[in-house]
Formats: C-alpha cells, sequence, structure tokens
C-alpha cells in the first residue's frame, strides 16, 4: 500500500456555517467515492480556506462525517488579489494501491477552474 494525496475544492455560495458544512461534506464525500476510499484510508487531512470565509472551521464537516480518529488542520490561504472568493480546499494523505495518475482530484462547482488540468 502506497502514501498518495489527493486535491480537492469548492466555491461557496456564501459565508454560512451551515453551507460550508453542507459543501465541505460534499467535496469529502466526492473525494472518498471517486477514488473507492474509506475513512480508514485517510492518514490526515488539510483543509484550507480563502481568507473571506469566517463561519466555521472547514474540518468541522469531517468530524460530522465520522472521521473522527484522523488529523486535521485547517488554515489559512493567501490573500491574492483576484483568486477565486470563497474556496475550501483540501490535501488529503491516504494509502492506496491506485496509481499516482489514476487519483482522482475532485474540484466541484466553479472550484474547476482553478485545475482544469486535473478537475473532474
Amino acid at each position: 500500500m502506497a502514501v498518495r494525496a489527493v486535491r480537492g475544492a469548492v466555491q461557496l455560495e456564501r459565508d454560512e456555517a451551515g453551507h460550508m458544512d453542507d459543501q465541505v461534506r460534499q467535496l469529502l464525500t466526492a473525494i472518498l467515492e471517486r477514488n473507492g476510499l474509506t475513512a480508514d484510508d485517510l492518514i490526515s487531512v488539510w483543509f484550507t480556506a480563502t481568507p473571506d470565509l469566517h463561519s466555521d472551521f472547514p474540518a468541522a464537516a469531517a468530524r460530522g462525517l465520522g472521521i473522527v480518529d484522523v488529523p486535521l488542520i485547517c488554515a489559512q490561504e493567501l490573500d491574492i488579489a483576484g483568486a477565486l472568493p470563497r474556496v475550501v480546499r483540501i490535501l488529503a494523505h491516504i494509502e492506496s494501491d491506485l496509481p499516482k495518475s489514476e487519483i482522482a482530484h475532485v474540484y466541484l462547482g466553479a472550484a474547476a477552474t482553478l485545475r482544469k488540468d486535473i478537475a473532474q
């Protein structure tokens, strides 16, 4: 079993805790499903949020999905002029037999513009 990294992002419509929870749960669930993963395959997960998001910690959504024994951390993205607003990103370290070329990185909604080369 190899250690791999999988990326994802979602743009929120508004900075509201319930909305963030829903969107981050959808993103994390899509990452797990598209890569054939379970919570047991997660090593750690980094969440970042753009500086305009203040309503909640994105990692709270993972805890709400029952991911309770995986190290999670939240950080703030750089405040770059012209960057896509209201974005939560995920970088998950996983154990998987998938080759790097088969890892499905997930960019939902408008966040797909961030990585047109790998968004699905």
